[in-house]
């Protein structure tokens, strides 16, 4: 039974459709950059969002109707849930999805219980990859809504809580390898700390490394051979939480020895929630090597807290963009973990929220090309450093064949030097804007 039959197959129009159920500029087959678009963008569904957030916030219940004509947490609402998933996804075209453990089934008291439940749903969702297309992109386990894990979960000062949370990594592994995930995240949703007064850092953080390495053995005995990622966040729900930013994560990656396992699922909003732009997020773990998934949502610049929207804004897109072309692309993929705002509730609004923001996506990927092609930014960046290549002295910097007292020593016959050249900040914000727009 159709579930969303007021629904169209969402169509590509063009950008002069004023079609409100129509993509005006994610074109799936078009290739750019000798890719289809679709390859540039595998774009994943976010289950706990789109099929269970009703927009509850701490203001107010629900006001949107997730049961799917099922009692909500049953097992008939979780197959529910399912088919409403898939009918989804193949109406927007999208083929991948990305999990939590208990987005897939109501949680019981008893972990053996929630297991079993796990195994059913599991054997319905594989069924109905078996007949689509569509592909788990990563899993990952809840490990910050129950309250046993008020303290974090490889940050827990109870053993027993780690020890429930390493069962529950373990069963989220199963799952994903289950499923084919490209991936297995984790998130760090109260690993941290509120106050110093009653936290050990140092013993808090390895810890989290010891669940995390017990993890990678277990999901290469099992088979997974995907990548691990670790989702940056600097704060909320805890004050201070260890994964805070991209360059944070990758030191603690390196310093504990997981970097060879694991890249960085880097999310817009959490990176502006840590001070920084999508783009510098990106970056960093782009010349680190561990640029692997995403994240597509933003902000509201205006609110301190982590919002989840639907991404519209094109100029962050297309720096997004630009940095996922220049780093040849992500072992990932683009998971939309946004949601309706609250008072966007409808049907519609689910879809018409996901056909923005793989609207948006489409037109940055459009536009970063473009700018790839320009060429003047390229070339700009190349002249800036060029003393380095194009002299005697910056060569030997660059071939590490100096010295303090040789470069001393050329300062002293040079004198004084003369200024840097101009960075010429506003001419390349100019030339964006006249790839945008022009």
């Amino acid at each position: 039974m159709e579930i969303f039959n007021t629904i169209p197959t969402i169509q590509y129009e063009g950008a002069k459709s004023k079609n409100p159920l129509a993509f005006k500029y994610y074109n799936a087959d078009r290739v750019i950059l000798g890719k289809k678009m679709k390859e540039h963008l595998p774009f994943a569904m976010a289950w706990w969002h789109n099929l269970c957030a009703t927009g509850v916030d701490m203001f107010g219940r629900g006001t949107a109707d997730k049961s799917f004509g099922a009692k909500e947490g049953t097992m008939e609402h979780a197959k529910a849930k399912v088919d409403a998933g898939f009918e989804f996804m193949q109406k927007l075209g999208i083929e991948y999805f990305c999990f939590h453990d208990v987005d897939i089934v109501p949680e019981a008291d008893d972990i053996k219980e929630t297991n079993n439940r796990l195994d059913e749903i599991s054997d319905y969702i594989v069924e109905k990859m078996k007949k689509t297309s569509i592909q788990c992109l990563w899993g990952t386990a809840n490990m910050f809504s129950n309250p046993r894990f008020m303290n974090g979960a490889g940050s827990t000062n109870s053993a027993d809580v780690f020890a429930f949370a390493a069962a529950q990594t373990k069963k989220a592994l199963d799952l994903t390898v289950k499923f084919g995930g490209k991936g297995y995240v984790f998130w760090g949703g109260r690993e941290g700390y509120e106050t110093l007064l009653n936290t050990d850092v140092k013993f808090e953080q390895e810890n989290i490394a010891r669940l995390m390495k017990m993890a990678v053995v277990y999901g290469r005995k099992i088979g997974f051979k995907g990548d691990f990622y670790i989702e940056p966040k600097p704060k909320e729900p805890m004050k201070h939480q260890y994964d805070f930013d991209a360059s944070t994560a990758i030191g603690f990656l390196r310093q504990y020895g997981l970097d060879k396992d694991f890249k960085l699922n880097i999310e817009a909003n959490h990176a502006t929630l840590a001070g920084h732009t999508f783009q510098h997020d990106l970056r960093i773990s782009a010349i680190n090597g561990m640029l692997g998934s995403i994240d597509a949502n933003q902000g509201d610049y205006l609110l301190g807290w982590d919002t989840d929207e639907f991404p519209f804004d094109v100029y962050t897109a297309t720096m997004c963009m630009y940095e996922v072309l220049k780093a040849g692309g992500l072992t990932g993929g683009f998971n939309f973990d946004a949601k309706n705002r609250r008072s966007s509730y409808t049907v519609e609004d689910m879809f018409e929220g996901y056909i923005l923001a793989m609207d948006t996506f489409a037109l940055g990927l459009i536009k970063a090309s473009e700018l790839i092609n320009d060429g003047r930014i390229d070339e700009f960046i190349a002249k800036r450093y060029a003393s380095y290549r194009e002299t005697e002295i910056g060569k030997k910097i660059l071939a590490n064949e100096t010295s303090l007292e040789e470069l001393s020593a050329y300062a002293e016959k040079l004198g004084a030097p003369a200024l840097p050249s101009s960075g010429k900040q506003e001419y390349l914000e100019s030339i964006v804007n006249n790839v945008l727009f022009g």
